[in-house]
């Protein structure tokens, strides 16, 4: 069992995270499907190494997970991130909504 000093030490790592624009508007495009990086690019007009960087700091704090997909990846929200009650996000250690 996480006691309370691990516990708000790896909420305040994720909020950090979540403290980009890029990083938030990511995790806002995830919500409903996984996508590839060409199509969330479509949306968001990145370079794509600005993309896929955001992409690396997103999984290294466990928020997205990646698969191959042909020669492509897919990224999908982390299965610890629970998607709450319409467009929020349950990180464990609070709630992140959309509205």
């Amino acid at each position: 069992m996480q006691n309370s000093t691990n516990l708000s030490i790896d909420c305040v790592d994720k909020l950090k995270v979540l403290a980009d624009e890029t990083r938030l508007a990511v995790l806002q495009l995830l919500i409903d499907s996984p996508k590839r990086v060409r199509e969330m690019n479509a949306i968001l007009h990145l370079e794509q190494s600005l993309l896929s960087h955001h992409l690396q700091v997103l999984r290294r704090a466990k928020l997205v997970v990646r698969e191959r997909d042909g020669k492509a990846f897919l990224y999908r929200l982390a299965p610890e991130v629970e998607v709450a009650t319409g467009k929020a996000l349950n990180l464990g250690c609070c709630v992140l909504s959309f509205n």
